[in-house]
C-alpha cells in the first residue's frame, strides 16, 4: 500500500508545511497545505499511540475552491495491521465509499478525520465567519481506531480573528481552537499544538 498523495498533474504548489505534537499522549503529525488546480489539498502523516497500540495514519484530503470536501484517502497502520479507506463526495453532497453510497452522509459538507486537527480548517475556511457569528454543520466523521463512519453534528463560533469555539455531539465536547491567518490550527487543547512551520519558496528552500 502506498501513502495517499495528490495527482501531480493537478498540484500547483505547497503553501505551508508544519508539525503538530500531542500534549496529552505520545504523538506528532507532519502536514502540508497544497494549492490544487481547482481547489485545495491537505496531506499528513500522524504517528501516535491509540489505546496503547502504535499507529501511523497517512491521509490526503481534496476540496473544491470553496473548501467543500471532494475526496479523502486514508491509510492506517495499527499494530502491524493495515487498512485503507477512500471517501468521495459529489456536487449533490452524496458520499461514496468505493462504489457504495454512504447514505448517512448525505448533505455533509466536510470530512472530519478523528486523528488530526487539520480537517477543522475545512469548515473554518468555507464558513468564513465574522467575529461573533456561529454556524452548525454536519461532518462525515472517520473515527479511530477502526476507520468507522458516522455523521457528526458540529458548531463553530468565531470568538476572535484567530480563535474559535468548536462544539460537537450536542455540546458534550467543547474546545477553543486557535488558528493562524490561513485558518490552519495552531492549538487544539488539550490535544494538539503546532511546534514548527515552513513556507516553501520557488527556489526549493524555505522562508
Amino acid at each position: 500500500m502506498h501513502p495517499p498523495r495528490f495527482d501531480s498533474s493537478r498540484t500547483r504548489r505547497c503553501l505551508r508545511a508544519w508539525q503538530w505534537t500531542r500534549q496529552d499522549v505520545s504523538g506528532s503529525e507532519y502536514c502540508e497545505l497544497w494549492e490544487l488546480d481547482e481547489g485545495w489539498g491537505l496531506a499528513g502523516s500522524v504517528v501516535l499511540a491509540e489505546e496503547g497500540v502504535p499507529c501511523l495514519a497517512e491521509y490526503a484530503v481534496e476540496t473544491d475552491a470553496r473548501w467543500l470536501t471532494r475526496e479523502a484517502r486514508i491509510l492506517l497502520h495499527r499494530g502491524g495491521v493495515s487498512q485503507s479507506l477512500v471517501l468521495r463526495a459529489d456536487a449533490r453532497r452524496r458520499w461514496w465509499r468505493g462504489d457504495e453510497e454512504v447514505p448517512q452522509f448525505r448533505g455533509c459538507t466536510d470530512v472530519d478525520l478523528a486523528f488530526t486537527p487539520s480537517t477543522n480548517t475545512l469548515p473554518i475556511r468555507r464558513l468564513a465567519l465574522e467575529v461573533g457569528q456561529a454556524q452548525e454543520v454536519t461532518a462525515a466523521w472517520v473515527r479511530m481506531p477502526d476507520l468507522s463512519l458516522a455523521p457528526l453534528p458540529q458548531r463553530y463560533t468565531r470568538l476572535a480573528s484567530t480563535r474559535y469555539r468548536y462544539e460537537s455531539t450536542g455540546g458534550s465536547f467543547v474546545a477553543e481552537v486557535e488558528t493562524d491567518a490561513l485558518g490552519l490550527v495552531t492549538r487544539y487543547p488539550p490535544a494538539w499544538e503546532r511546534v514548527a512551520e515552513a513556507v516553501p519558496d520557488t527556489g526549493g528552500g524555505f522562508r
